[in-house]
């Protein structure tokens, strides 16, 4: 039961402390969408969501009225279009108009994001995959809301670098296919290794294919919530330090999980998961950045930063796993650069550089996210960059990322504005020296030793 004290405490979150509904994510599986013609399965697509996700918004509109909690995004998550489109497309611009179709009913049915953009190759690719692959570029450009996703490695299948090789190659086509836009285009596409099948939040969602027909996933928030209770346990002991970290994490869960079964009533689809991630925004006081600073550091990337990242996301999990029974998509601490204005403030400063971001994607909930970088940094170092951090996800048997920006036209000291939750974000600098031939060499790195549990 929730008494009046809780209710209190929860309307201070909301109303001081920038606590928030991320997103409810509606996830939809478009397997029974499958036709060899393509016209016909652009219809079936669109139907299938306008159905499906014609009262999201309103149904997430009306939680938020009913219970006082602000619900900032509802968005659309869909099955791996590279499965849905392998029988009608014949080339990349065919793949590309089913990317059409998708923002035009994301327009209509009034959702913010569309994901599953997506193709899951972490062991090898079929044409289909391929092709898919091929036009994202294209895709990204001529949409508004669709989010791409492709899942390059995992720990039972090791990393697929001829893969790796081409999204690098792919990463820089959608810098320049945006480059109107500040490259706007790849901060709505994001690789990587171990994909979770229920992550609400972008660009990386996508509706596995072991998921119900439909289901809703909410992902909550609440860094300026933790950076607050921690700032009345100041200098206290490791152990009062983690105790605060864990129940403020059950608390933030614990709305989600209202939210969640609220909206999974009202739309009559099955609940699926929570996903409790510290997600920042670029507001002052939502940020990541800014409890690794209340827990002891001068800036995010000084000395003791990943060992304090490691607590942090830890104990949040602890915290949200009490609390709801479940918690999945990816829980934890994301460490964006854009997103999070104590992470820009590291940057500008000289205390966080793109090598220590790597090392703290080690101990966190993703890896890589938002960060620009030049322009005319090659495709090769930028799959080197992948390459290190699917093999970081694939080791330690966690999901990583990247979400990187090469901004054509733009260099070091230079600033890219984004807007909104996006945010802006220094251009960082890039180790120079080459990874060509290595990035050059095909097929793929093997699953580790610890992978063969069978």
């Amino acid at each position: 039961m929730i008494n009046i004290l809780e209710v209190a405490e929860t309307n201070q979150m909301i109303e001081k402390e920038n606590l928030d509904v991320r997103t409810i994510t509606l996830g939809i599986s478009l397997l029974d969408c499958i036709d060899s013609d393509l016209e016909r399965l652009r219809e079936k697509v669109y139907q299938k969501i306008y159905q499906a996700a014609k009262e999201l918004v309103q149904t997430g509109e009306e939680i938020s009225r009913e219970f006082g909690i602000p619900i900032v995004n509802k968005r659309i998550s869909v099955t791996p279009i590279a499965l849905i489109g392998a029988a009608a497309c014949k080339k990349p611009e065919d793949f590309a108009q089913i990317a059409k179709t998708l923002d035009q009913v994301a327009e209509k049915v009034g959702v913010n994001f569309i994901g599953g953009y997506s193709a899951l190759v972490s062991k090898g690719m079929t044409e289909a995959d391929r092709l898919l692959i091929e036009s994202i570029p294209m895709a990204l450009s001529c949409t508004e809301r669709v989010c791409s996703s492709v899942n390059l490695g995992s720990t039972k299948t090791g990393i697929n670098m001829d893969a790796v090789r081409l999204m690098g190659e792919i990463i820089k086509q959608t810098a320049e296919y945006t480059k109107e836009r500040d490259s706007l285009g790849c901060a709505k596409l994001v690789v990587f290794c171990n994909a979770p099948d229920d992550n609400p939040f972008m660009a990386g969602a996508f509706h596995g294919v072991t998921e119900s027909d439909r289901i809703i996933n909410v992902g909550v928030s609440g860094p300026g919530v933790v950076k607050t209770a921690l700032s009345k346990v100041r200098g206290e002991s490791f152990e009062v330090l983690c105790e605060t970290i864990k129940k403020t994490a059950f608390k933030v869960t614990r709305v989600g999980q209202l939210v969640a079964q609220e909206a999974s009533r009202m739309l009559d689809v099955p609940f699926g998961i929570v996903d409790l991630s510290l997600a920042p925004t670029p507001a002052i006081g939502d940020s990541v950045a800014d409890i690794l600073c209340e827990i002891g550091l001068e800036y995010a990337g000084a000395p003791g930063t990943t060992a304090a990242l490691a607590l942090l996301n830890d104990q949040v999990k602890k915290g949200g796993v009490m609390a709801s029974s479940y918690v999945g998509g990816l829980s934890g601490a994301f460490i964006p650069v854009s997103e999070d204005q104590g992470m820009i403030d590291a940057v500008v400063a000289g205390a966080l550089t793109l090598e220590k971001l790597e090392a703290m994607t080690c101990v966190c909930s993703v890896g890589l996210d938002m960060i620009a970088i030049p322009g005319d940094t090659k495709a090769s170092t930028i799959s080197g960059i992948i390459a290190d951090e699917m093999a970081i996800g694939m080791v330690n048997q966690k999901t990583t990322a990247v979400r990187i920006i090469p901004v054509i036209g733009k260099g070091v000291g230079e600033t890219v504005e984004f807007g909104g939750l996006l945010g802006y974000a220094p251009i960082m600098s890039v180790n120079g020296f080459s990874c060509e031939a290595f990035i050059n060499r095909k097929g793929r790195i093997p699953a580790p030793i610890h992978s063969f549990k069978n």
